[in-house]
């Protein structure tokens, strides 16, 4: 088993990988059902998952329930948390209890928000069930719902009491979902690890071929990273942590153009915001053209988009930019971007020009 730590002081937290974990998840869940039921929260689509995750409860003579969402981005809402909130308060969750979020990081997201507010803060544990989610948003407690002004616009920092990972899981993924999750995997060399870009380039069609251990290397490579920079700055005050937003203010406002739906998912719309802070970055005179080119190369080599035409998109720059002005990460009406000076060069800009990035968009092949 590959253990990494989430060092928060007393709120430090296990991060668990191996192989077939979700099968021997309840000696892991045990000190958390306190002799209670536990209550697994998951969608639709994982219910094999979830018949495997109680048996295995089951065998250990844990009590579980059940609550069984749909799929999808449009369950991170207003309704479902409501629906949510009430039907755990109607089981009885206490403060002290513990809920499963068994999923997506749609799942992830919408239970640490439950969580977070039920009772004033109870607890949870991830397990995550896309390579998305495992790399990315189960760790580190962002939880949030979407609004009608965008993308996880509401929500709270509430860290999980524990991640349990099991690659296995994987094997019944769409490829798909497999390559939206790998573009978050590839925004970690982007970001400040240039080799690790490399291997990428090398590595990634084997992984996303299914190869067990190079999948299993790059899990644990990417929860490695994002564990130290939470540690470093957990609710995003210092800059560290704002860097693994790379990709997000484009890939946010292509999420919001199309709907939040399937016709782009998250993280196809990271691959593409990611190509695109590099093109911008090229066109600031940030970034050499050579480095830009290597990232829209390999989004585009793997099958995800690199651009708006990829993804689909056709708004106008204005249109996208309007988007943009609801990031949460605006703060006294600035919208701060991360570019980039090269690949593992990424950094934090202020001072861009929304105007300049308009005329950027309009510029892009639809």
């Amino acid at each position: 088993m590959n253990t990494v730590s989430v060092e928060l002081g007393d709120r430090r937290y296990p991060i668990l990988i191996e192989a077939g974990l979700l099968s021997r998840a309840a000696e892991h869940l045990a000190p958390f059902a306190r002799g209670r039921r536990l209550v697994i929260v998951t969608d639709e689509n994982v219910r094999p998952h979830l018949a495997k995750l109680q048996e295995a409860l089951g065998s250990a003579a844990i009590d579980s329930e059940s609550i069984v969402l749909p799929p999808g981005e449009r369950t991170k809402s207003w309704a479902t948390l409501e629906q949510l909130c009430d039907r755990l308060l109607r089981l009885g969750i206490e403060r002290s209890d513990h809920i499963v979020a068994l999923g997506g990081g749609v799942i992830g997201d919408l239970v640490g928000f439950a969580a977070a507010i039920l009772k004033r803060g109870c607890g949870f544990v991830q397990i995550p069930t896309t390579l998305l989610a495992q790399v990315d948003s189960s760790v580190g407690g962002k939880t949030a719902i979407n609004s009608t002004a965008g993308k996880n616009m509401i929500g709270a920092f509430h860290q999980p009491s524990l991640v349990l990972i099991d690659p296995d899981v994987l094997d019944t993924l769409p490829a798909r979902e497999v390559r939206a999750g790998y573009a978050e995997v590839v925004k970690y060399g982007l970001i400040d690890d240039p080799s690790f870009f490399d291997w990428c380039e090398a590595q990634g069609a084997t992984l996303l071929a299914g190869d067990p251990a190079t999948r299993d290397y790059a899990i644990a490579h990417a929860v490695s990273a994002k564990a130290r920079i939470v540690a470093a700055d957990e609710h995003e005050t210092n800059g560290t942590r704002a860097l693994l937003n790379l990709g997000h203010t484009f890939g946010h406002a292509l999420e919001a153009e199309a709907g939040f739906s399937d016709r782009l998912l998250h993280g196809e719309g990271v691959a593409a915001g990611c190509a695109l802070a590099f093109a911008y970055s090229v066109r600031r005179g940030l970034c050499p053209q050579p480095d830009a080119q290597r990232v829209s190369d390999h989004f585009r080599e793997v099958g995800l988009p690199e651009g708006l035409a990829s993804s689909g998109v056709a708004a106008t720059g204005a249109k996208l930019v309007e988007l943009m002005r609801h990031d949460k990460k605006a703060s006294g009406g600035v919208l701060p971007f991360l570019l980039a000076r090269g690949i593992g060069q990424t950094f934090l800009d202020r001072s861009v020009d929304l105007a300049d990035v308009e005329r950027f968009l309009d510029e892009q092949p639809r």
